[in-house]
């Protein structure tokens, strides 16, 4: 089974949450009043989903908060202590060594050591699913025998309770094997087993204890393991069966700029940690929203995730778009449109449908995805689905030829009529290369949302006027802008590498671009969701104010197509920026402070990390320094580059474009060179 994901503040919830623990004698987390989400901003969190585990700096475990290894919804550990010679190693170093490994080196001074330097290195690495490592070094100039003790406890409570802060109180333990095992009262159980065996172990108090023997310059190592039962068909926590290696190339960048080989490689990384596989379906695998309150059921940021992913080639989009058609809805009124929940729309919105956001992405997917290579198989298994979605998306056009979200009635956001814009003339296309009828009404809907958008949603005003977030059903409009304007520019790719025909004409695109690149929407760390000038803004808004990703790269690859590179470079700095105060692994936002000299991006205390659409926005972004743009079908590729080479020279190698890889190298002056590509691929600029 999948993690359960739960409610966050401004998040959507993509099915019920986890059903809290009993009242009465529970435990709170402390520090976490129920409903309040324990903050994991500054914790260490390893993936390898269906399992990840959440580690403190200092490595212990404490049973803080959501600390733990978990497993398919489950903590399965929450307490795992280390004291050698009856101390606590001095924490000196916690650090990711990759997506799904974190490292921990501590140090401690033993009895009849002389001066301050400490004797004794204790280094623990430990894994997304809990297999750990316990490695104890002595540059002790003596024979020492240190005993070695470690304190384990689990509640195995569920993902949803320890999210609203009422987790289950500790369960006793039991010796099992060399190690030890607890039970809870629905029959699920967990066990440690160690390696070698503990020289004793002590079940009422869960602890395991070794008597080590270090000569100088020796090192001993303790090896702990996990075993959880589990759901079946589930695949064992970060075991073998991983899908990543097979379906994301090991991408790579270098430059002048180095920042963005590290984010790129972080970025891929954290994709391939994300990935899980649909339970009914083991061989299609898709994208968790995020760790760790979102790892349930395929969103629409899965399709979006996929979308972006795309220079990474088509497998993940495929496999996406399979898992999502098989849940469209196949009868009645709705019948073509995709399900999804209402997701939170900021402060002066009604929520919005994330089912109409996933039906109008996927046939826009599916034709991009045709563009980087798909093959031909995937594409006639998933054109019906397409062409379901197509159809819904002709017969819920109203009169006023717009497209309401998330139900007839009204409102109708600027947002969605982009995305339905944008899915009309990607469809059409698509349709049309395909041999499939419908192209032409397609286009003709298209043409028609143009025309009254601009009538319905563009507001007049001395500095050039801007576009309205929403008009309401008695035709009051929201002013209110934000990063969601983004949307305005991203158009989509056509064949022979040209974009679609943009909802706005060539006046409102420029004055957009100018908003998106001012301090009120530039926050300098990226694009804030609500301008910082607005009513009800709030850094920390999911929708009102705080810097969302994958927004941010859509507004850098929109602002370089259409010729507003400025803008975009100074986005794509901000975002490289933080990345590098994160760690390179982006959050899915952080808040949208304003940057000043000296000030680090602040995080959000809620935010996934990682988080799919960050990550492959990233991708997005990076991707497009270079401006590539396939066309698959017509065995061709073309390089358009940012001319000014804002982040200097670059190369992007791994890539995947029709089906083999591909590299290409941006000069320091802006100009494109393909260094690798599919054989009989045509070169272009």
């Amino acid at each position: 089974m999948v993690l359960s994901p739960v409610p966050a503040p401004g998040h959507p919830t993509e099915q019920p949450p986890g059903q809290p623990a009993a009242a009465g004698g529970v435990p709170v987390v402390r520090g976490t009043r129920p409903g309040e989400l324990p903050s994991i901003h500054d914790a260490l969190l390893c993936v390898a989903l269906p399992a990840f585990a959440v580690s403190p700096e200092h490595g212990q475990l404490t049973g803080d908060g959501p600390e733990g290894v978990y497993a398919s919804g489950r903590r399965l550990l929450s307490r795992s202590l280390l004291r050698v010679a009856g101390r606590e190693p001095v924490p000196l170093q916690g650090r990711l060594a990759g997506a799904d490994r974190a490292v921990f080196v501590g140090a401690l001074r033993i009895p009849g050591d002389i001066g301050p330097d400490p004797g004794v290195t204790v280094e623990r690495s430990r894994s997304a699913d809990g297999t750990e490592r316990i490695t104890l070094r002595s540059a002790v100039p003596r024979p020492v025998r240190l005993p070695v003790e470690l304190a384990l406890g689990t509640d195995l409570a569920e993902l949803g309770a320890i999210a609203s802060g009422r987790p289950r109180a500790e369960l006793r333990a039991s010796v099992h094997g060399t190690g030890l095992r607890w039970t809870a009262p629905d029959g699920r159980s967990v066990a440690v087993t160690a390696d070698p065996a503990p020289t004793d172990s002590l079940a009422a108090a869960g602890v395991l204890r070794w008597e080590t023997d270090l000569t100088p310059g020796a090192t001993v190592t303790l090896h702990l393991r996990v075993h959880a039962d589990r759901a079946p068909g589930a695949a064992p926590p970060g075991g073998g069966g991983r899908p990543g290696g097979q379906l994301l190339p090991d991408a790579q960048a270098e430059g002048d700029d180095r920042r963005v080989g590290a984010l790129l490689h972080a970025s891929v990384a954290d994709l391939r940690a994300l990935l899980q596989r649909d339970p009914a379906h083991p061989a299609d695998v898709h994208l968790a929203a995020g760790v760790p309150w979102r790892c349930g059921p395929v969103t629409a940021e899965a399709l979006w995730a996929a979308r972006m992913a795309l220079p990474l080639g088509t497998r993940l989009a495929a496999a996406t778009l399979r898992v999502l058609g098989r849940a469209q809805v196949t009868g009645g009124a709705d019948a073509g449109r995709l399900p999804g929940p209402l997701r939170d729309a900021g402060p002066h919105l009604p929520p919005r449908c994330t089912g109409v956001e996933a039906t109008l992405a996927f046939p826009v997917v599916l034709a991009e995805a045709r563009r980087w290579g798909l093959p031909s198989g995937d594409l006639d298994e998933l054109l019906p689905v397409a062409e379901r979605c197509l159809g819904w998306l002709r017969r819920g056009l109203d009169t006023d030829r717009l497209l309401p979200d998330p139900a007839p009635g009204g409102p109708w956001r600027a947002e969605t009529q982009a995305h339905a814009h944008r899915a009309a003339l990607l469809g059409a296309d698509l349709l049309d290369t395909c041999g499939r009828p419908g192209a032409a009404e397609l286009r003709e809907a298209a043409g028609a949302l143009r025309e009254r958008f601009r009538s319905a949603f563009w507001l007049d005003d001395p500095s050039g006027g801007r576009p309205a977030a929403a008009r309401a059903p008695e035709g009051r409009s929201w002013p209110q802008l934000g990063g969601w304007a983004a949307h305005l520019l991203d158009t989509g790719l056509l064949g022979g590498g040209r974009y679609a025909q943009g909802l706005l004409d060539r006046t409102e695109t420029e004055q957009v671009a100018r908003l998106l690149g001012t301090p009120a929407l530039d926050s300098g760390w990226g694009l804030r969701g609500l301008g910082a000038k607005e009513p009800g803004h709030n850094p920390f808004g999911h929708r009102a104010g705080a810097v969302r990703v994958h927004e941010t790269a859509v507004a850098v690859s929109g602002l370089a197509a259409a010729g507003y590179e400025k803008e975009a470079a100074a986005l794509l700095r901000g975002l490289l920026d933080a990345a590098e105060h994160f760690g390179h692994r982006l959050p899915e936002m952080y808040a949208g402070e304003q940057r000043t000299t000296g000030t680090r991006p602040v995080p959000h205390p809620a935010a996934c990390r990682p988080a799919a659409v960050a990550a492959a926005g990233a991708v997005h972004a990076l991707a497009t320094l270079a401006g590539i743009r396939p066309d698959a079908p017509g065995r061709s590729v073309a390089v358009q580059p940012m001319p000014s080479a804002p982040l200097g020279a670059v190369r992007l190698s791994g890539l995947v474009v029709a089906g083999e890889p591909f590299a290409v190298r941006v000069s320091r002056l802006g100009l494109g060179m393909v260094e690798e590509a599919a054989e009989g691929l045509q070169l272009g600029v």
